[in-house]
């Protein structure tokens, strides 16, 4: 596999394990108008240092997505990789959950 091939779905954790451990989230998607890009929202619960509760953060991922397959509202899976463009770091590994 040379470095310009995208691996996905299975392939992509086999060959994750083989180098070093990358980051995986997961989020849902929340843009998906542009060519084989997505934008996917992940929510994290925190806990406040200081009052101890819970707090909701957000953070917005743009992710490659090949086959332009995924669609607003899709749970997914997504996993850190060389930087694709100016904003682009991440590659979608596969959509656990479609919208209904």
């Amino acid at each position: 596999m040379s470095d310009t091939d995208i691996p996905t779905g299975a392939e992509a954790t086999e060959v994750a394990e083989a180098r070093n451990a990358r980051k995986v989230r997961e989020g849902v998607v929340t843009s998906a108008g542009m060519d084989k890009t997505i934008v996917v929202t992940v929510t994290d619960r925190v806990r406040h240092a200081k009052y101890n509760k819970f707090i909701l953060r957000s953070k917005k991922l743009y992710a490659h997505d090949e086959t332009n397959d995924a669609g607003v509202g899709d749970k997914v899976r997504v996993m850190e990789t060389r930087p694709l463009s100016k904003n682009k770091r991440w590659r979608l590994v596969e959509i656990m959950e479609r919208a209904r």
